[in-house]
């Protein structure tokens, strides 16, 4: 497989998308949802296959859950796409203009990023998401899942291809590494002639790899260790209501809840409240020793690393703190920096928490489970980026754009 000509063939693409009007870009989206309607069936099929190989691979719970993507699903993902269309195009947008006093006028516009270069592993849904952000904000991707999912993005990528030809795009402008090979992501993090930014989305040895070995910039996220603080003047019924949401919903992803933290103050009635709530739901309390002597034989006693761990199961680490310090401090040492709450009715304490608290994303009385692009109303995520540049939490259409000057004269020289 030759990256070199697919990097080429991807930012000739980049170039015409550039120039490429909205209605354009939303026609091409609003072609890959019926292609993708109009090929439910091919589409569950091949997932199908990935999720039998999986079964006999030995993967997870966790990971199969994340690699399935059946017709409700996929109907969420074709919802996502649709909404993507709705949403304002960001690109030509024009903002923080002046007049100078030498009659320059000067204004940022925002532009594509150009060709993203996309990492991830078992789940197929991304594949749509990035499709549909990169295409709408006008950006070329290139794609390597992982062999987990290799039938399903086969089909996906296909039907994308197909779509952007009906509308007259170059199908170029989404393109996948179907080789499965490792020493490709190498190549591919190499390619910075031609690919402008790195997003991989996967476990961290994925994230710490592309760091240490990528010639491009690279967006680092998706790793979710997420906490919720249950502060002594909680109500207890609605935060257990919240934690439940938080654990349960969906455990295998990363806006799931790793850790609770439990005010000492009340800790002697909280966790028992807590054990009768979730252990019939099948949550497993990871518990240390102040929290395990409380839960007694309803918990297991937390051994060590356990705490900075993305559980992606029904495992939940309990932990009691005797202050606001000490959840702080706790969360500070094991947080990803994904998303992080704090469960209280005494709002001096939650907007302490907040500012403290250095995540992408900081609650008060509300689930981790909403860190996602679609509940953030940005239609679709491309990544949860959990660093500081350029872009932090749900990466949605503006995250995916750049600015350039632009000055405007009338045939003005600079004296």
């Amino acid at each position: 497989m030759n990256l070199q000509e697919i990097g080429k063939k991807a930012k000739d693409a980049s170039y015409e998308l550039a120039i490429t009007d909205t209605k354009t870009k939303n026609a091409a989206l609003e072609a890959i949802a019926l292609e993708l309607e109009a090929n439910v069936a091919e589409i569950v099929s091949a997932n199908q296959k990935d999720i039998e190989a999986g079964k006999k691979a030995g993967l997870t719970e966790a990971l199969l859950d994340r690699l399935l993507l059946d017709e409700t699903r996929l109907a969420g993902v074709i919802g996502d796409l649709r909404s993507v269309i709705a949403l304002s195009d960001p690109v030509g947008e024009e903002f923080d203009g002046k007049l100078l006093e030498n009659g320059l006028k000067l204004c940022k516009r925002r532009v594509p990023v150009g060709v993203l270069g996309v990492i991830y592993e078992a789940r197929p849904n991304v594949t749509i998401d990035i499709a549909a952000l990169s295409l709408k904000t006008g950006n070329a991707s290139i794609l390597r899942g992982g062999k987990e999912t290799i039938n399903s993005n086969l089909v996906l990528v296909k039907f994308i291809q197909n779509a952007l030809e009906k509308v007259g795009l170059p199908k170029t402008a989404v393109q996948y590494i179907e080789n499965t090979d490792r020493a490709l992501v190498g190549e591919l993090l190499k390619l910075d002639k031609y690919v402008d930014m790195i997003i991989p989305r996967g476990n961290s040895g994925l994230q710490q790899f592309c760091k240490e070995n990528s010639t491009i910039p690279v967006i680092i996220g998706g790793i979710g260790i997420c906490h919720l603080f249950a502060e002594k003047t909680v109500d207890v019924d609605k935060a257990l209501a919240i934690i439940e949401n938080a654990k349960v919903q969906r455990p295998s992803v990363c806006n799931s809840l790793d850790t609770l933290l439990v005010d000492a103050e009340i800790a002697e009635t909280f966790l028992p409240k807590l054990a009768a709530h979730l252990l019939p739901l099948g949550v497993t309390l990871v518990a240390e020793e102040k929290a395990k002597a409380i839960l007694g034989e309803h918990a297991q006693l937390a051994e060590e690393g356990d705490f900075s761990r993305e559980w992606l199961c029904l495992n939940l680490g309990v932990k009691v703190v005797d202050s606001l310090s000490e959840a702080l401090a706790h969360i500070r040492e094991h947080s990803s920096e994904h998303s992080d709450g704090i469960l209280t009715n005494d709002f001096t304490v939650a907007n302490k928490f907040v500012n403290a608290v250095n995540s992408a994303a900081v609650y008060v009385n509300t689930s981790t489970r909403f860190t996602d692009g679609s509940q953030f109303a940005l239609g679709a995520e491309v990544a949860v980026s959990t660093q500081k540049l350029h872009a932090r939490g749900p990466m949605g259409l503006h995250e995916l754009t750049t600015y350039k000057w632009i000055g405007i004269g009338d045939y003005l020289i600079r004296k």
